[in-house]
């Protein structure tokens, strides 16, 4: 059955032509998570028992490659965390400094419901998705993403990825 999910994902992964973001993971301290999706890949490890550090690299359809790197500060456990970031090669090549929060509700059956928004000066992203864990250290993630900018096309859709936690 775990094997019929992951290989679901994947697949969903490969053929979904939508752009997704970095899901929001839970982790303990000194976890790294490297996760890929549907035109999205990212790297993020856990330094203390409330602080993240992570990259991510973003394929937009309309605006070439955005590169990201932010900060996960866990505000109650690891359920509401506060981000801070900056992204590179916004719609007029702009960069951004941005902020937001990220809320996910407890792990149920392999499943973590979560949802994040964030906010630059010429942006806003919201997002919304499930982790299902398929494996020990594997999850899988469905969402669906919303990207609107302040000037250009807003782009949104379902996405897949498949995270691995070390």
């Amino acid at each position: 059955m775990k094997k019929t999910i992951l290989a679901l994902a994947v697949l969903s992964a490969v053929s979904t032509t939508t752009v997704m973001a970095a899901p929001v993971n839970s982790m303990t301290g000194n976890e790294t998570a490297v996760g890929v999706g549907t035109k999205e890949m990212y790297v993020e490890h856990k330094f203390t028992p409330k602080l993240t550090v992570g990259y991510q690299r973003a394929d937009r359809d309309q605006y070439n490659k955005q590169n990201d790197v932010y900060a996960q500060y866990d505000l109650f456990g690891s359920n509401l965390k506060a981000i801070a970031g900056w992204r590179s090669n916004l719609p007029g090549d702009k960069s951004n400094i941005y902020g937001g929060v990220a809320v996910s509700a407890p792990s149920l059956m392999g499943m973590q419901p979560y949802a994040s928004y964030v906010r630059g000066s010429d942006f806003g992203e919201t997002q919304v998705g499930l982790n299902v864990n398929v494996v020990a250290n594997v999850d899988m993630n469905i969402n669906y993403h919303n990207f609107m900018p302040e000037n250009g096309r807003h782009e949104n859709g379902v996405g897949a990825g498949i995270t691995v936690k070390f």
